[in-house]
C-alpha cells in the first residue's frame, strides 16, 4: 500500500458532523435493504474483520474520494488496500486492549463537545443531530477507537525514537532551528490614518485623538471596545476627516511584523499597550495580546508519585479497582507509599523509584491524571481514580516554580526533531506488527 493512500484511508479522525456523519449516513443507506447476517471475512490474531466493517469503510472511502475529487484504485486493489487498513487498525486495537487503554464516557463527551464547537453547535444540538441521522452510536465508537489507536501509536512509536543531545545542539544552532524556536507574537492594533493631504491642524487633532484613546486604554478600558467606539465616533463626525481601523495581525514572528513594530513588540509584556506610534500611514496603538514559544519560562511544577493498578488478562476491571482501594487503605493505615508502589505498581517507568514521577511542569502529565492532582495539597493522597491506563493512587509530594528557559528551548527542539522522525517510525512499526501478525482471509 502506498504511503499516500494509507494516509488517505486513515485521514479524517475526529472530523465534524458535516463529513463524518454524512459518510456514516451514506454507509447506513447502503445497508438499507434486507441483508444476510454479518460474517467474518478475516481472522487477525485474536480479532476478526467483519463484512459490515469492510463495506462501511469502502462507502466512507468512496464518499471522501468523491468529496476530494480523487481517483480511487481499481476495485481489486481498493479491496486489498482497505482490508490492509482494517487489519492494521484491528491489530492496534487489540494491543490497546491488552495494555489496558480505555476511555470513559466523560472523555468521549469532551471530544464530542470539541466536535460540536467546530460545527458551531452546542453539545446537545450535536448529539441530537447525530441521533436524527442514525449515526450517534457509530460516531462514539469511531472516536473511542481513534483515541485508543492514537494512544497506542504515541506509546509504541515514541519509545523507538532516540534524540541525542548532539542532535538538539545541531538543531538549535541551525538556521531552521533558530527560525522555528523564535517566539510568535499576537499583536492587535488601532490605526488612525493620516494621509498626506491632511493639514497640520488635522494631523495635530488626530494625534490628540490617538492619545486620548491611549489614555482610556491605560486606565483599563477594553482594547476592542475602544476601537469599536472610536470607529463609530469617527463615522458619526465625518467632516473632521477621521477614520479608525485595525484588528489583530495574526500570529507572526518578529521578522514578519511591520518594520515599525519590530523593535517594540519583543520588549513588550503580554497585555501591554504601547503609546501611539507615528508612521507614514498614521498613528498606531498596539497591544501585545499573547506570545507563544517564548524562551523566558517561569513555570509551575508538581512532584508526585503514584501506584498504578492496571486491568490485564489475569486481572479484571473490578479486581483492579478493589486492589487499588486496598492499597489506598493500607497507605491510610500508615504503610509507606514507596514500599507499596514497588510491590504493586504496574508502571514500569516509576516502580523502582517507589512510584516517584519526578518534577513535572503543568501540562506535562496525562490530562486525566493531571486533572485529579491539580488541586491536591502537598502530602495529600488521592482516593483511587481511573484513567485510560488503569486505577491510580497518587500523592503530591511537592510544588514549585522553576525557571526552565534553557530546558524549555531544548524540549521544544526535541519535540520538533521527534515529530520529524515520528511518521517514519510509525510506518516502520505498522509494517512490523503486520508482518508478525497471523491473518487468515475467509471467503
Amino acid at each position: 500500500m502506498s504511503n499516500n493512500f494509507r494516509q488517505f484511508l486513515t485521514q479524517g479522525r475526529y472530523i465534524g458532523l458535516s463529513s463524518l456523519a454524512a459518510m456514516l449516513m451514506l454507509a447506513n443507506s447502503a445497508y438499507a435493504q434486507p441483508q444476510l447476517l454479518d460474517k467474518i471475512i478475516a481472522v487477525v490474531d485474536d480479532g476478526v474483520v467483519l463484512q459490515s466493517e469492510y463495506e462501511e469503510r469502502v462507502v466512507e472511502v468512496q464518499a471522501r474520494a468523491s468529496q476530494m475529487n480523487m481517483a480511487l484504485p481499481a476495485p481489486d486493489a481498493l479491496r486489498e488496500q482497505v482490508m490492509e487498513s482494517l487489519i492494521i487498525e484491528n491489530l492496534q486495537l487489540q494491543l490497546a486492549e491488552r495494555v489496558g487503554i480505555r476511555f470513559d464516557d466523560d472523555t468521549l463527551n469532551r471530544v464530542m463537545s470539541d466536535l460540536a464547537q467546530s460545527s458551531n453547535m452546542s453539545f446537545d444540538q450535536y448529539v441530537s443531530a447525530l441521533q436524527a441521522q442514525g449515526v450517534y452510536t457509530q460516531t462514539r465508537e469511531r472516536i473511542r477507537k481513534e483515541l485508543a489507536i492514537n494512544e497506542v501509536q504515541r506509546g509504541m512509536v515514541n519509545r523507538r525514537i532516540s534524540i541525542t543531545d548532539q542532535e538538539i545542539d545541531n538543531y538549535l544552532s541551525s538556521e531552521a532551528g533558530r527560525i522555528a524556536m523564535a517566539p510568535d507574537y499576537l499583536v492587535d492594533q488601532i490605526l488612525i490614518p493620516v494621509p498626506e493631504s491632511d493639514s497640520p491642524a488635522v494631523r495635530s487633532a488626530k494625534e490628540a485623538f490617538a492619545r486620548d484613546m491611549y489614555q482610556r486604554l491605560a486606565d483599563g478600558a477594553d482594547f476592542a471596545q475602544v476601537r469599536m467606539e472610536s470607529q463609530q465616533a469617527a463615522m458619526a463626525n465625518p467632516p473632521r476627516g477621521f477614520q479608525v481601523s485595525g484588528g489583530e495581525l495574526g500570529w507572526r514572528k518578529a521578522d514578519q511584523l511591520p518594520s515599525l513594530f519590530v523593535e517594540i513588540v519583543p520588549a513588550m509584556r503580554v497585555g501591554q499597550i504601547n503609546e501611539p506610534i507615528r508612521s507614514a500611514n498614521g498613528f498606531h496603538i498596539i497591544r501585545l495580546s499573547d506570545v507563544r514559544g517564548d524562551s523566558n519560562r517561569l513555570v509551575k511544577q508538581t512532584q508526585a508519585r503514584h501506584i498504578l493498578i492496571a486491568p490485564s488478562e489475569i486481572r479484571t476491571e473490578d479486581q483492579a479497582r478493589r486492589l487499588a482501594e486496598t492499597v489506598h487503605q493500607r497507605i491510610a493505615d500508615g504503610e509507606e507509599f514507596g514500599i507499596l508502589a514497588r510491590q504493586f505498581s504496574d508502571d514500569t517507568m516509576s516502580v523502582v523509584a517507589g512510584g516517584d514521577l519526578g518534577w513535572v511542569s503543568d501540562g506535562g502529565m496525562p490530562p486525566q491524571f493531571e486533572e485529579q492532582i491539580r488541586n491536591m495539597e502537598v502530602g495529600q493522597v488521592s482516593e483511587p481514580f481511573r484513567t485510560s491506563f488503569g486505577w491510580h493512587v497518587a500523592e503530591v509530594t511537592g510544588r514549585r516554580e522553576q525557571d526552565l528557559s534553557r530546558e524549555y528551548q531544548r524540549q521544544q527542539a526535541q519535540n520538533a526533531l521527534r515529530q520529524r522522525k515520528f511518521d517514519i517510525e510509525l510506518e516502520n512499526w505498522m509494517l512490523e506488527i503486520r508482518d508478525e501478525a497471523y491473518v487468515k482471509y475467509i471467503n
